[in-house]
């Protein structure tokens, strides 16, 4: 314990001694430079560190933009690689989809089917509606909405008096179906034209 307090107190000693010391800007030969040649040379190394520092930020701030660059390329990739995979599970699904829709859309076969059977077909073909739209897929193609044509192809025009129907879907003949903004294909519908 007392080498350590021994120790402590020389290396206190020894600073302060070494605080009388001052240094002073010489050239080769050991001589002091005038007060104006050291305010020189001080200049010029704060010029040269200033420069330094300033490449330093410089690059510094050029990798983050390039970074946050990379991350937003990535997020992009990411959600276009997503949006892949759904359209091509939907482009599978779809025929299967179009088979549901036909057979429930035949009332009069529809209703022949046992009613606990139908109530199962239906069950199933809610849950898989469902998990398409929790994934971003949404079904378009609803009777009696307004003719839209981005969302739908009109393949047939049907007379009518009434106001109110002019320009909406008469009949789905073909869901549609989009993720997100995306048309992946759209309703095939007979439409109401006064």
């Amino acid at each position: 314990m007392k080498d350590e307090e021994n120790l402590k107190e020389e290396a206190v000693n020894g600073a302060e001694e070494t605080s009388d010391f001052e240094f002073v800007e010489s050239d080769e030969e050991g001589n002091a430079l005038p007060a104006k040649d050291v305010t020189k040379k001080l200049r010029d190394e704060n010029k040269k560190l200033r420069a330094e520092r300033d490449e330093y930020l410089t690059g510094w701030q050029r990798a983050k933009a390039d970074y946050i660059n990379l991350q937003r390329d990535s997020l992009q990739k990411i959600a276009l690689s997503k949006n892949m995979g759904k359209e091509d599970l939907l482009e599978s699904l779809m025929p299967a989809l179009d088979s549901f829709d036909m057979a429930i859309s035949n009332k009069v076969a529809w209703e022949a089917v046992d009613a606990n059977w139908r109530t199962g077909v239906e069950y199933i073909y809610n849950h898989i509606i469902t998990a398409l739209e929790n994934s971003g897929i949404t079904k378009i193609g609803l009777t009696g909405e307004a003719f839209d044509p981005t969302l739908h192809e009109a393949i047939e025009t049907l007379k009518t008096d009434a106001e109110n129907d002019d320009h909406t879907v008469a009949e789905v003949i073909q869901s549609g179906y989009k993720i997100g903004d995306k048309i992946i294909r759209p309703a095939r519908v007979k439409i109401f034209q006064k």
